[in-house]
């Protein structure tokens, strides 16, 4: 571990693997204390073994109200009067498949954790950023929302998770605003592909969609289309290290960037999207996708 750089707690959703371990680890290196959220005990230690003992690991169920409230009421009193520097809501899952086939109870999983859990963890920080401002001053404390470039571009497919993330920027965008007054800045993380166990999840989604299912016989070369567009993305995915920099710059620089989009593919297609009128934009990705013409 190097020699502290940074000081303050950090709250951080989704620690187990993948973006969360790599950014929760980072910043203990530089000197934060981190709670790194983790729903599996064998997690937090491994993330604790890690951390240098700056690392502190917390059970926590973004989709359970009882589990984010046991998991508060033991960082309130760890934190005390200096409260909780930053909150980087991190924790999410993607669910698959064409929208005419997925049932409503796929449709609340998504949003439980992608959207709802966001909000809940934020509602029940709040207290303590603010308790960070009263004695650091205003702008000291961050909320950081892990979106997507998904969030940006919807794609078919994969629509649950896209829709998810849509929703997460509007209610970044409205946070922003009302947080504004109290001091608590709110930045937007938007990654393209990262090199995380994401990939096989999605794997695993697809399989999930086997050939006899009815879903095929409508959709199923645009399955196996962005299924193979996944993969390929996968090959060429950055280190989740990218992430955790832009997440430790939202956490400290004087002005951060409102929305930072991590990756090239992620800059490129943020760009496209803003610049191109949608009826261009959709040809583009229903080429990209084999998609028919209408």
């Amino acid at each position: 571990m190097s020699e502290s750089q940074h000081s303050g707690h950090i709250l951080i959703t989704g620690a187990s693997t993948g973006i969360g371990r790599t950014t929760a680890i980072h910043l203990a290196t530089i000197g934060f204390h981190v709670f790194a959220g983790v729903r599996r005990e064998t997690d937090g230690q491994s993330l604790e073994a890690d951390g240098g003992g700056r690392i502190t690991a917390v059970r926590i169920d973004v989709a359970d109200d009882a589990s984010i409230a046991s998991a508060f009421e033991m960082i309130r009193t760890t934190v005390a009067d200096d409260g909780l520097l930053g909150v980087v809501n991190n924790a999410g899952i993607g669910v698959f498949g064409p929208i005419e086939h997925l049932s409503r109870d796929e449709w609340h999983r998504q949003f439980n954790v992608n959207v709802f859990g966001p909000i809940a963890v934020t509602q029940a920080a709040l207290p303590l950023l603010r308790a960070h401002v009263q004695r650091h001053g205003r702008g000291s404390a961050r909320l950081v929302n892990i979106s997507s470039i998904a969030g940006k571009i919807a794609q078919p497919i994969l629509a649950p998770y896209s829709a998810s993330k849509f929703a997460l920027e509007s209610v970044s965008d409205s946070l922003r605003l009302e947080l504004r007054p109290q001091g608590i800045l709110v930045c937007l993380v938007n990654p393209g592909a990262i090199d995380t166990p994401i990939w096989k999840k999605g794997e695993a989604s697809e399989a999930a969609i086997p050939p006899d299912h009815p879903a095929r016989q409508l959709y199923g070369s645009m399955i196996d289309r962005v299924t193979d567009a996944a993969k390929n993305a996968a090959k060429t995915a950055i280190p989740p290290i990218a992430v955790a920099k832009a997440v430790e710059a939202c956490l400290t620089k004087r002005r951060p960037k409102i929305r930072t989009f991590v990756g090239r593919d992620a800059r490129a297609g943020a760009i496209a999207k803003a610049i191109m009128p949608d009826r261009f934009f959709d040809a583009f990705l229903a080429r990209y996708y084999g998609v028919p013409k209408e």
